[in-house]
């Protein structure tokens, strides 16, 4: 039963004020305001599930909508409602507030969140690497050379208290720049972000495909850090990095384990599908208008993000003290309670090694 008016408000407010600090998704949408549904799929006898997406249209996240276009859900015998917000913190309110039932953002949310005493769980790992990208502008490329130079620098990030946020700052603590030295500039994804490097707003900033492909394409940029592999991840956080998931509550994951099966079996079918076909072939099957510079910069795009994904679903064995290591390093919520994280508690993988994809 859905919560009624006044409850659901009340709800959404607790739940704000959870995850203030963690603007949930790394990716918000380049534009527009509020909740926007995604096409439907076809229409199965099963149950219905809403999930929530920090940008439909990032490669990150394009196991989502993909899994959709394949016919997985259906297939699985699963009815879900993608759903896209622009502001990614956004996804995490209306999940802790029972408006969905599950959200496609940073597995970093369920450290954070176990912090405030809220349990949240990755159900499906995408990826192993974050896909994020650290672009300086082509006018300050000779002075940003690494982390260490982010001193007295305006750095664009989705949003303050966005996962790019925590990696942006973790860069910079890493190679000795304090993060009272240097501006985070909230400047989204896409469009607005492009339009910030370009006209110097920002003097370097963190984003993803297909915005990255745009920002080269044009010539305003250059990468510093790229983490959209394995090996990237490893220089420059010292590890694999899970980000992109299904997070869902626990307590529901419990009570729905039939629906929860369901999920994982369309998304690990999705993640092997990926993992057998070229990245013209997937863009082929994502809508037209996500690869908004072309389909061959679209497919270049794909192919430089794909590295970060996992084939089965597989929470990567050190992944998660990677990421609780990169938010100790300066999250207030997190620094000095390290002890007091059950990793364990983070993530799920009883869905994933039943699957049938």
């Amino acid at each position: 039963m859905r919560p009624n008016p006044t409850g659901r408000v009340a709800a959404a407010a607790l739940a704000a004020a959870l995850i203030l600090p963690l603007s949930a998704c790394a990716n918000d949408a380049a534009a527009g305001h509020g909740a926007v549904a995604a096409p439907a799929g076809q229409e199965v006898d099963g149950p219905k599930v809403k999930i929530m997406v920090g940008g439909l249209d990032k490669v990150i996240y394009l196991p989502a909508m993909l899994t959709q276009r394949l016919g997985y859900f259906a297939e699985a015998g699963v009815n879900v409602e993608l759903m896209t917000e622009p502001a990614g913190v956004n996804a995490t309110t209306a999940l802790l507030a029972g408006d969905v039932q599950g959200a496609v953002g940073f597995y970093d949310h369920t450290i954070d969140l176990q912090a405030k005493g809220k349990h949240v769980e990755s159900v499906v790992q995408f990826s192993q690497a974050p896909g994020e990208v650290e672009v300086v502008s082509t006018k300050q490329a000779d002075a940003v050379r690494s982390g260490a130079d982010f001193k007295g620098k305006k750095l664009g990030v989705t949003s303050i208290g966005s996962s790019t946020d925590f990696l942006t700052k973790y860069l910079a603590v890493k190679n000795g720049t304090a993060v009272s030295e240097f501006s985070p500039i909230a400047v989204g994804a896409g469009q607005t972000f492009i339009a910030a490097l370009q006209q110097g707003s920002i003097d370097a900033g963190m984003t993803t495909d297909p915005t990255v492909a745009t920002v080269l394409d044009k010539g305003l940029g250059k990468v510093l850090y790229d983490m959209r592999t394995p090996e990237g991840s490893r220089q420059a956080l010292g590890g694999l990095y899970p980000s992109s998931s299904l997070y869902m509550n626990t307590d529901w994951v419990e009570k729905n384990k039939d629906t929860t099966q369901k999920l994982a079996n369309a998304f690990v079918k999705t993640l092997k599908w990926m993992s057998t076909h070229t990245p013209e072939e997937i863009a082929a099957k994502m809508p037209a208008d996500y690869g908004q510079g072309g389909a061959e910069q679209y497919a270049a795009a794909i192919k430089a993000t794909l590295p970060m994904f996992t084939t089965d679903g597989v929470m990567p064995a050190d992944g998660p003290k990677t990421v609780l290591a990169v938010l100790a390093a300066f999250h207030p919520d997190v620094k000095g309670k390290e002890g007091s994280i059950d990793l364990s508690r983070t993530y799920t993988t009883e869905f994933v090694g039943k699957a049938t994809g």
